[in-house]
């Protein structure tokens, strides 16, 4: 008998790629069932072949829930997933609201899948950021093998990060020149089309964004407090992936081809490089890719013990969605929860 899964937020773009993951990946569900506000209740979504109503948030019974998949944005999460935590239903959450709660893990599990054993204190396990997923999915490997002790990134996210008014913006405003119509920015503070954009999320006191906090913070609850991390966030006109700049400074030596090794032998990632034009991996081939995507890797001769390379992944999948899945997965195989319906 397998497991009662829901999907909250089941409508907006991460929700459907859950839906389309637990399908591809065969998860163990007896049920799925997805939710989402009530002005969204009766649309229909996929799943696999099958076609689901979504159900209301407010109204369903988490009792014989299993596990909640949760990307429905921070204030919802804020508000209902300690009362689904409390009806003895396990919360995947996909918004930043948990992911600094030192009783809540967060996880990425190709990197420390055995912190997940916290989540019993919440009922609720947090998924990073979207940039952090890939970035610290790349870095583990390398860290087990030379210590990191600096990391200098620098993104290139797609709108997709931002939603789905985020993407119609991007698709509005580059029809909008390409017949010479007025462009009008909505959901970013300046055009996006044919431009970029440094700022990502709201500025803090010290100048940076709160995505590149998110990024300093989170690495180090994943991965070791005492990694340094400098961040710059860029919105960048491509619909899907984050591509990143990455620029890691060792304790010990570590040249550029022994993390090359490193990496092809790691989970999660494929290495593309070739040194010629087109060798390399862009968000176009990561998009709809499970893995996360390394390129460009040389030797830095600035530093002692420094590397760069290229980052690239699906920012809906391993960033989002399939992470969550993935963690579900962990639980699962684990055998850190039981179906419900099947102790009963």
């Amino acid at each position: 008998m397998g497991y009662k899964v829901a999907v909250v937020g089941a409508t907006g773009n991460v929700g459907r790629e859950i839906l389309s993951i637990l399908a591809e990946r065969g998860f163990p569900a007896d049920e799925v069932v997805a939710l989402a506000s009530r002005r969204s209740q009766g649309v229909e979504v996929s799943f696999g072949d099958k076609t689901l109503k979504v159900k209301a948030l407010e109204t369903y019974d988490f009792s014989d829930t299993d596990i909640c998949l949760m990307s429905a944005g921070g204030a919802v999460s804020k508000e209902w997933s300690p009362k689904i935590g409390a009806q003895g239903c396990v919360v995947i959450d996909n918004s930043s609201q948990w992911r600094m709660d030192p009783d809540v893990p967060l996880i990425v599990p190709e990197v420390n899948a055995d912190a997940i054993v916290d989540f019993t204190k919440k009922n609720i396990i947090a998924n990073p950021n979207c940039s952090t997923a890939q970035l610290v999915v790349a870095l583990k490997p390398l860290h087990d093998a030379a210590t990191i002790k600096r990391v200098v990134v620098s993104t290139y996210q797609s709108v997709s990060g931002a939603g789905k008014d985020a993407m119609d913006e991007l698709f509005t405003q580059t029809r909008a020149i390409f017949v010479s119509d007025p462009v009008e920015p909505k959901k970013f503070p300046k055009r996006i089309a044919f431009n970029l954009i440094p700022q990502i999320d709201v500025f803090l006191d010290d100048g940076s964004t709160k995505e590149e906090w998110k990024m300093v913070a989170e690495t180090k609850k994943i991965l070791d407090p005492k990694i340094k991390l400098t961040a710059t966030c860029v919105r960048v006109p491509v619909f899907i992936s984050h591509s990143e700049s990455v620029n890691v400074e060792f304790e010990k030596e570590l040249s550029a081809e022994d993390a090359r090794k490193i990496l092809r032998e790691a989970p999660g990632i494929l290495v593309i490089d070739t040194r010629e034009p087109g060798g390399y991996a862009t968000p176009h081939e990561a998009a709809g890719e499970d893995a996360t995507f390394i390129s460009r890797l040389r030797d830095d001769p600035t530093v002692d013990n420094a590397i760069n390379f290229w980052c690239v992944s699906d920012n809906l999948r391993k960033g989002a969605a399939l992470n969550a899945v993935q963690i579900a997965e962990v639980l699962v195989n684990r055998k850190l929860i039981t179906a419900r319906s099947k102790a009963a």
